[in-house]
């Protein structure tokens, strides 16, 4: 069996989404940067590669039927996607907004970091509204289009994009650059811990701030690591 330190990062949480969360607390990229292999990332991290795989034995053996997405077919994967994902960014980032604002005038005069923090977050609102509008409007319906050719045998037509590696590519890029601002903001943040003055608000904006980075990392590792590269593959299988 091939051990632990050899596989990527984006395999094994492909296999059990648990161990997202061993990566995540380690400080290692499960999703735009999950190619590499876990002894790689563990040496990027600082992280002891002992401990490491230690961790991640722990929860291999917890996959359960409702979080294996790797199982799932990829017109379903993609509806989960826009029905928990997106909605889920749609609904927080009026609520972000709010609490940024608020937290950046009352605020922004003694910690200076909230100013930037909200001038940041307002460029990731932007990016992943337009990011999202072509994955529902262009990608996705695609995608959906391959998997019910596969289901009853069908051939399919050449996009006007010419091939799903081109759009593709394209998310991929806007899930780096908004992965880099969010990034950026947990390191103004301090990992999203508030001073010990703060008030309910400026808790609460660091806290939102917080699930809202998680959130997105497994629904991009969801698009980089299972829906995109099946896509690639059964294009390839049913256009040629």
């Amino acid at each position: 069996m091939e051990s632990i330190a050899n596989k990527t990062v984006a395999e094994i949480v492909t296999n059990n989404i648990k161990t997202a969360h061993v990566f995540k607390k380690h400080g290692i990229d499960f999703c735009c940067g999950g190619g590499i292999s876990v002894q790689k990332a563990s040496e990027k991290s600082g992280t002891d590669l002992k401990e490491l795989e230690a961790e991640l034995l722990q929860v291999e053996n917890t996959i359960s039927p409702r979080t294996n997405y790797d199982q799932w077919d990829l017109d379903f994967l993609a509806d989960h996607i826009v029905n928990i994902h997106h909605k889920y960014v749609e609904e927080s980032i009026p609520l972000i907004l709010q609490y940024a604002e608020r937290v950046a005038k009352v605020h922004g005069h003694h910690y200076a970091e909230v100013i930037e923090i909200k001038n940041i977050f307002i460029e990731v609102a932007q990016e992943l509204s337009a990011h999202m509008k072509k994955e529902e409007l262009i990608l996705f319906p695609f995608i959906k289009k391959l998997a019910a050719a596969e289901r009853n045998e069908n051939k399919v037509s050449i996009p006007h994009f010419g091939t799903v590696d081109n759009p593709i590519a394209m998310m991929e890029s806007e899930h780096e650059t908004v992965g880099d601002l969010l990034k950026e903001i947990a390191k103004l943040s301090n990992q999203y811990t508030p001073p010990e003055d703060a008030c309910n608000t400026f808790r609460a904006l660091y806290s939102i701030l917080d699930e809202f980075e998680q959130d997105l990392h497994q629904h991009i590792h969801l698009e980089n690591n299972i829906l995109f590269p099946k896509a690639k593959q059964l294009e390839k299988n049913l256009v040629n």
